[in-house]
């Protein structure tokens, strides 16, 4: 058990104990700490505040020179949570079959330590040396008053995230894989950072049937989570079998590129014609794919269906009516536009998709059914329906029938909507085209997999929104950042507000050709802060 579980008594314990007579050095505590008296049945004295430089130093030793010597339990002992800690320092040696270990304090600051590893990883007769870095922090034990090492499981090692992830070595878990881009170029994590965790996934999921056999490897188990593992170190190497994919080095190079620009951006880019996802790049401290797994309001973005919803449902057209005043109420909801955006009451859809007016959307809530803009997501635009099988794991969207002001909301891309890039960036192809083609980042042929169908758009619904994506990049909102680029153009700006953050999520969605690509800034402001240089930056890349 965590040694500060028992914070809570221990607080009303001292409540009573301490009482107006202050809060010094020590405190006191009863024996519900377990081993802890001064005999006779009075109370232990119980150190408090931070730990001292003194206390971080002697503490650090303590654990390196338990750990050191493989003595799991008794670098345990000085932890905060004894009962975890135990296993993966136990582990540490046998199951990852590491030896020889020699840790390095560097210089503390505060209570946090870094340090270096040194040592050695052998099986089957391999050995290969192994050196990384990590850190630690000392903290005050909730009970015990004694200076603890902070358990974390990036401790033994800085890939270990969550705390049932364990280091091992032995034969991979997958045979390895040479993955290949379009064109047959090699695509590596050292070249293309964020196709790391994708490269494993694919190596998990299509090893076995590339041909290839299984090398010795240190890696990082992820169990329980269906992750694959992540390879640390190989001891030998396998015969990696090839595996294609749909990706264009030449776009994915220029996606890396642009989110590096923006923290915590994600950007994916398809090809129209085909349904194959070109480029996926993230920029994010998690590591997470939120290019292809995000769950989040899309903002404006989602007008290009909330407008298609409106065409087919015979509501307006694109030069139809769409007025867009100051303010606009649905279901006693008082919904407003961007700041500084004048009324236009005579606005056409056109005019006012093009200005990215909320409350044009917004009065039309009363006159759509429930379930209207659901229904074209899904019918239409092949989303929220669960069932897309792109080759790895991703998420297809989420437009709930949702009554009340939610109605309003979703039509803007607030409300229940989730949405991610891919999703967005597969909007904007089926606009263009008028066809659903489900992405997909390896070729269908390679595993036979069903491939998710939609009716796509009808030809008049097409022609409106091209006219009006075309008129939103070269004109509207989206005009500054598109400027420059040549060819067939459309965009769709976007912002999404969050709660608890400062600015809202920047979106952007445009295609130039037969290229489309949307982007995602969380906490980016306006979609043409952020995401819609990126996505500017992609589109020129594949022309």
């Amino acid at each position: 058990m965590h040694k500060g579980a028992k914070a809570a008594i221990v607080g009303s314990v001292l409540a009573v104990m301490v009482g107006g007579a202050g809060y010094g050095t020590y405190n006191f505590v009863s024996a519900l700490d377990g081993g802890g008296g001064t005999g006779g049945g009075g109370p232990a004295a119980v150190r408090s505040g931070p730990p001292s430089g003194s206390e971080v130093k002697d503490t650090t030793a303590a654990f390196f020179a338990a750990w050191e010597q493989g003595d799991a339990a008794t670098a345990a002992s000085y932890t905060n949570n004894a009962e975890m800690a135990e296993p993966l320092l136990t582990s540490y040696a046998e199951a990852a079959h590491i030896t020889g270990v020699t840790i390095t304090p560097g210089t503390a600051s505060g209570d946090t330590v870094p340090f270096g590893v040194k040592a050695t990883v052998s099986y089957g007769g391999k050995s290969k040396p192994l050196a990384y870095t990590s850190r630690l922090t000392v903290v005050r034990g909730l009970t015990t008053g004694r200076a603890l090492v902070d358990w974390q499981p990036s401790v033994v090692h800085p890939k270990l995230a969550a705390m049932d992830d364990t280091l091992v070595t032995g034969e991979s878990q997958a045979p390895a894989i040479e993955a290949v881009d379009r064109d047959g170029k090699v695509l590596t994590k050292e070249d293309y950072p964020s196709l790391g965790a994708i490269l494993d996934e694919l190596r998990s999921k299509y090893g076995d049937r590339a041909g290839g056999t299984a090398g010795i490897e240190l890696a990082v188990r992820h169990a329980g989570t269906g992750v694959a593992d992540t390879p640390l170190l190989t001891l030998a190497e396998g015969k990696a079998g090839k595996v294609p994919t749909t990706l264009s080095a030449r776009v994915q190079a220029a996606a890396e590129k642009a989110v590096q620009k923006y923290p915590e951006s994600s950007v994916v880019a398809v090809q129209p014609s085909t349904g194959d996802v070109l480029a996926v790049a993230n920029h994010r401290a998690d590591g997470f794919n939120a290019a292809f797994q995000g769950t989040v309001a899309p903002g404006s973005t989602m007008k290009i269906v909330s407008a298609a919803t409106l065409i087919d449902n015979g509501l307006t057209t694109a030069d139809g009516p769409a007025p867009c005043p100051d303010e606009a109420m649905s279901e006693g909801q008082t919904f407003h536009n961007i700041d500084g955006m004048d009324p236009d009451e005579g606005a056409t859809l056109a005019e006012s998709f093009a200005r990215s007016c909320n409350t044009a959307f917004v009065k039309f809530a009363d006159e759509v059914e429930v379930d209207s803009l659901t229904q074209e997501t899904q019918n239409r635009f092949g989303l929220g329906r669960n069932d897309w099988k792109t080759g790895i794991a991703s998420f297809d969207g989420r437009v709930p029938a949702s009554g009340g002001p939610d109605t309003a909301a979703n039509l803007i891309g607030q409300g229940q909507v989730q949405m991610n890039p891919l999703n967005m960036a597969s909007v904007t192809a089926t606009a263009m085209t008028g066809v659903f083609r489900q992405p997909v980042i390896v070729p269908q042929s390679l595993d036979d997999r069903e491939i998710a169908r939609a009716d796509g758009l009808r030809a008049g619904t097409v022609q409106q929104l091209r006219s009006m994506m075309n008129r939103t990049a070269t004109s509207g909102t989206a005009a500054e950042v598109m400027a420059g680029l040549s060819g067939r153009i459309g965009a769709k700006t976007g912002s999404a507000e969050v709660d608890g953050q400062a600015r809202s999520d920047s979106w952007f969605t445009g295609y130039r050709d037969d290229v489309a690509a949307a982007a995602m800034t969380q906490d980016g402001g306006h979609g043409v802060d952020a995401s819609g240089p990126i996505v500017a930056a992609v589109l020129k890349a594949g022309g």
